[in-house]
């Protein structure tokens, strides 16, 4: 008797616990590892809002079917929990599909919501309402997105993926899904001035603001910063009261990291943090929220440091454009031009050695960016993802739950226990690598 009663005890108690969560706001830097975060921080000369959060922790990222994994595995992962092959979204090797945390939680009456600065039918967003065999198929991921109705708020890039060719879009199936977003009663925003003027009792919002993915941070002037897109999202997801589970990537850390760009990984982490201290400031004020901030992998294998014990910060803080834009504007042909244009914008001299490498480079932009870092002594060993874990940074009710050395799969459902989605989520099963 007296078993059962401590049994009982410890089950409300925990049931306590749970109950503390109501809303779920969950951040994704994509590519964001922990160098890219700590070069963000050196570079700025304090700590991000990230790096104040209570909780730390370290989560390993690989897929079913390789150590490295691609975002969409790694969405798939942070989104339901399971593991699956590199490329495919919420459908297992085997052919299971699998439910998201998202389409969990419509069932409790929780209103979602999703803000990206890239298409809304990319790899990570998709993760959280589509389930197709290939990230490819945008145009299928984009119907689904209407459809099924599983995200509430959507904020991002990509219009084409909704629209007829004969409308300026990439369907072949002649679907027009705005116009259908907007018979289901989705609010259609396309511009910063529209996104400003909705109003916080607004319902359903679908807000594409380019053809494809938004302008970089450093460079993006008429469309939403990602900050903006975060504030108004609360507004609407809070307006009742009632329970919300927000999704926010930082789409474009990734990319820049790609292109091995110091200036390009500073801004768009130095953005992705500023949303994280609007959600914080958020969740300061009401005490329910908890705020998760992760990646779904790491790109580029950054190193703080290619030799001499140091990193020249305040050679970096001279940068004032990216690599992408560079050369966009100026031919390494026209090595004059190029090279004033590397002294203008980067404070940097380039030798003959380096425009014959750019130049004699299959990717002349990467061959500048590694050129650059080399400059400042800082290293990059890949122009795709790593394998290195990631960091986890975590705040509000629950959040001591995120420490330690964490599989990307055990975050949501950890997030499941504490919100009490679902009692019943599958256990997990050791993940078969190579």
């Amino acid at each position: 008797m007296k078993r059962l009663f401590t049994l009982i005890l410890i089950s409300l108690l925990v049931a306590l616990v749970f109950s503390q969560v109501k809303n779920v706001i969950y951040f994704i830097g994509d590519g964001m590892g922990l160098s890219q975060v700590y070069l963000t921080s050196m570079l700025e000369g304090r700590p991000l809002s990230l790096m104040k959060t209570p909780y730390i922790g370290l989560v390993k990222t690989h897929s079913a079917n390789s150590w490295v994994t691609d975002s969409a595995a790694a969405g798939t992962a942070l989104a339901s929990g399971f593991k699956t092959n590199n490329g495919m979204i919420n459908i297992l090797p085997d052919g299971t599909v699998v439910p998201t945390i998202f389409e969990v939680a419509k069932t409790y009456g929780v209103r979602t919501g999703i803000v990206v600065t890239c298409r809304v039918t990319h790899a990570t967003p998709a993760a959280f309402y589509a389930h197709v065999k290939s990230r490819d198929e945008e145009n299928e991921i984009a119907r689904q997105l209407v459809e099924n109705e599983t995200v509430d708020v959507v904020m991002g890039g990509g219009w084409a993926n909704f629209l007829p060719k004969d409308l300026g879009g990439k369907r072949d199936d002649n679907l027009n899904l705005i116009e259908l977003a907007k018979e289901k009663g989705y609010i259609y925003v396309k511009t910063r001035e529209e996104l400003s003027k909705i109003s916080a009792d607004s319902d359903k919002i679908l807000a594409l603001f380019a053809p494809s993915h938004l302008d970089p941070a450093s460079s993006r002037k008429e469309q939403p910063m990602l900050y903006e897109m975060v504030e108004k999202v609360l507004e609407i997801l809070s307006k009742d009261d009632e329970p919300f589970f927000l999704m926010v990537e930082g789409s474009q850390i990734d990319w820049e990291a790609h292109d091995n760009d110091i200036y390009g990984v500073w801004k768009e982490v130095k953005e992705f943090d500023k949303a994280v201290q609007v959600a914080l400031d958020f969740a300061l004020k009401r005490g329910d929220t908890l705020v998760i901030v992760t990646a779904d992998h790491e790109t580029g294998g950054l190193g703080l440091s290619s030799g001499d014990y140091r990193v020249d910060v305040d050679k970096i803080r001279n940068f004032k454009k990216t690599t992408d834009w560079i050369m966009a504007n100026y031919s390494p042909k026209d090595q004059e031009k190029f090279k004033k244009a590397i002294e203008e914008y980067f404070g940097l001299t380039l030798s003959d050695e380096d425009l014959n490498r750019i130049s004699m480079s299959k990717n002349p932009k990467i061959e500048l960016g590694r050129i650059l870092g080399e400059k400042v002594s800082v290293g990059w060993t890949t122009t795709t993802h790593s394998g290195t874990p990631v960091p986890i940074f975590a705040f509000g009710p629950g959040a001591e739950n995120f420490t330690g050395f964490l599989d990307n799969t055990e975050i949501p459902r950890i997030i499941m226990k504490l919100t009490g989605y679902s009692l019943q989520y599958p256990l997990l099963k050791e993940p078969v690598t190579k």
